[in-house]
């Protein structure tokens, strides 16, 4: 018995060794992989813009109310929607600038009215962004 363990244990002394280099060359090409993926997301935090300050509205007013549509929608403001969803313009009412449509973060879509969404009781809960 003893002669047929040390084959096994040396074959797999060797396969481990063998997995051992697989596994590093592996590590190597994840590691590249992760290098580059790191360099594009750095490129494009770069790129995205942050607001550098924050505070709640406290009276209605139209930019409250636009501000109020794409917080709905699930984004900060018109800037981060145009950078999460690649557009260059958001649709508007003509008649009063009001936000008309928008696209949320799972594709569906918010419509608005042409007239005020935004209540006076929700209007302490709209976050106003400066950059």
């Amino acid at each position: 018995m003893v002669t047929q363990e040390v084959p096994r244990t040396s074959r797999c002394l060797e396969e481990a060794r063998s997995l051992d280099e697989f596994s590093t060359s592996c590590k190597e090409v994840l590691n590249t992989s992760n290098m580059k993926e790191s360099e594009d997301s750095g490129a494009t935090a770069k790129a995205a813009i942050h607001p550098k300050s924050i505070h709640h509205a406290t009276k209605w007013s139209e930019d409250v109310e636009n501000f109020y549509r794409f917080q709905q929608a699930g984004y900060r403001d018109e800037i981060e929607y145009k950078q999460v969803k690649q557009v260059d313009m958001v649709e508007r009412w003509p008649e009063t600038g009001f936000v008309k449509k928008l696209q949320r973060r799972d594709n569906t879509f918010y419509y608005y009215n042409k007239q005020r969404e935004c209540e006076d009781k929700e209007v302490h809960k709209v976050k106003v962004y400066k950059y």
